[in-house]
């Protein structure tokens, strides 16, 4: 039997500079949501980095108010899947349950709420929407029996460094729960995440300043 050939790499000349996630994500099972299964998510709603990233999808959530312009846009310029963030914190009841709509129907792969969402708000969107819904946990006190109950698709897990601990926890109870979560800053905590039972992971990439600020060093040092 014939070696696996190796994914030919193909590379456009302007576009050869981009950011790639950490390769030790590539190790989770994923999740596979409408036949594309996404391991890597890339936090960030900045449009220059999501059309520059290698990553499987966008998890599109902010600390503003989520509003529809910002959603639209997202999902206009992305060329990968994206979860919007719909509120649940301080947009509460009938305007996430609206955005949710919103977002649905302007193409998101899923919504994501925020810790705070009322159970009865997670009700109500999964009654009116097809798409995944996407539920942050940030803590050891949310009630994780109540959320799967209300309609929760899909775990999101972001707990600083508590992240591993309660992700093995979800998972002891939840087996086959759908799990995504924030995977840290180095290979080895992406990786204890991973062992932890998270089936995709989102990667923070550098910011927009960050990554220009190399550039601009390059710049200053060359002739022109």
């Amino acid at each position: 039997m014939d070696k696996k050939r190796p994914a030919p790499v193909i590379e456009g000349t302007l576009r050869k500079k981009m950011l790639h996630v950490p390769e030790v994500i590539r190790e989770c099972s994923g999740i596979i949501i409408f036949g594309k299964r996404i391991k890597s998510l890339v936090f960030s709603t900045d449009l220059s980095i999501i059309r520059n990233v290698n990553a499987d999808a966008v998890m599109a959530v902010y600390a503003f108010t989520p509003q529809p312009v910002i959603i639209d846009a997202l999902l206009m310029a992305a060329d990968i899947p994206v979860f919007a963030g719909v509120g649940g914190g301080l947009t509460r009841g009938e305007r996430a349950v609206s955005l949710a709509l919103e977002a649905e129907h302007q193409g998101a792969i899923g919504v994501v709420l925020n810790a705070p969402t009322a159970n009865e708000t997670i009700v109500t969107i999964k009654e009116k929407i097809d798409i995944p819904i996407v539920v942050s946990v940030v803590a050891d006190f949310d009630d994780i029996d109540a959320r799967v109950e209300a309609g929760t698709t899909i775990f999101n897990v972001s707990a600083a460094a508590d992240t591993p601990r309660i992700v093995r926890k979800i998972r002891e109870k939840y087996p086959d729960f759908p799990i995504i979560a924030t995977g840290g800053p180095t290979e080895e905590s992406i990786r204890e995440t991973i062992q932890a039972g998270a089936n995709a992971i989102t990667w923070t990439p550098p910011s927009n300043a960050e990554i220009f600020k190399g550039t601009m060093v390059k710049y200053r040092s060359e002739p022109h």
